[in-house]
């Protein structure tokens, strides 16, 4: 899955601490995040569009296979 959470939060001027902070996780899981190496639940990622002011299909989306027919 890839994602916008960094591009987003970096036009919100916000540090990922003040992001976690908000939506309630730890500073760590918005990098890990951001690096798409963990995807988040729906209720987070619901508390990150709210937070971002985006919608989830402007912070997530699935990457398309180029194997896929």
């Amino acid at each position: 899955m890839k994602n916008s959470v960094k591009l987003s939060r970096n036009e919100k001027k916000l540090t990922q601490e003040e992001l976690a902070e908000q939506v309630g996780v730890t500073r760590q899981t918005i990098g890990l995040i951001e690096k798409e190496k963990y995807n988040p639940t729906i209720s987070l990622g619901l508390k990150l569009s709210k937070v971002l002011n985006k919608s989830l299909d402007q912070l997530f989306w699935l990457e398309e296979d180029v194997n896929e027919n």
